[in-house]
């Protein structure tokens, strides 16, 4: 199956206060109701708008979901902190905070498995939540540099290949700490996860 894309559309503008409450409407079926049960027109009525609002702003359930949990990923802040380690493990602890609750979960879970057998709904997840949360690492990459902590990358390439590298490591780490091994990414965890990523494999062992 293939996920559609909306066409373009004229009319009225977009409400920003609908689109608000249809993505808190989602992730809260997500909790109540799960993947499988999860309706459009249940999602619709829990917003209050009409089922066709929806379809006017997504063409189905899965780019629904995908973005009522890019949403959550937006909250995502990296606030200068003092150095880059202490930079990566708040920005490691935020996002295994989000990944606790139980609509992030659920939901992650279930547009990554559907997207197995979907090429544009991985697209869309690649737009709406990887492309999107690089930013975080561009900003602490640069505020790094500026520190005198992590060399100027001149090769634009070369500095884009670092950045897509990073990102997997702290995001696949994170993710397959809470979801796929269910263990807290607690300070500790962080600590030791962010003490590996800056110096190798080396600091592993030295770990207390």
């Amino acid at each position: 199956m293939q996920s559609r894309t909306p066409a373009s559309r004229t009319g009225r503008p977009r409400s920003a206060a609908a689109d608000a409450a249809i993505l808190a409407a989602t992730r809260q079926a997500l909790v109540e109701l799960g993947w499988s049960k999860l309706t459009l027109g249940d999602v619709a009525v829990r917003a209050g708008v009409a089922k066709t609002t929806l379809y006017r702003r997504w063409a189905g359930k899965n780019e629904l979901v995908v973005d009522a949990v890019a949403e959550l990923f937006d909250e995502l802040s990296l606030p200068d902190r003092g150095s880059l380690a202490a930079d990566i493990e708040g920005v490691v602890l935020q996002f295994a905070a989000i990944l606790a609750r139980p609509e992030a979960r659920s939901g992650l879970m279930a547009v990554v498995a559907e997207a197995t057998r979907d090429d544009l709904l991985r697209e869309r997840i690649r737009a709406s939540i990887v492309e999107r949360q690089k930013r975080l690492v561009l900003e602490g990459r640069a505020r790094a540099q500026e520190r005198g902590e992590l060399p100027a990358q001149p090769d634009p390439e070369a500095a884009a290949r670092t950045v897509d590298l990073i990102f997997d490591m702290v995001a696949g780490a994170v993710v397959h700490r809470t979801l796929v091994s269910a263990q807290p990414a607690d300070e500790k965890w962080a600590h030791d996860f962010t003490r590996v990523l800056l110096s190798g494999l080396a600091a592993a062992t030295g770990a207390a």
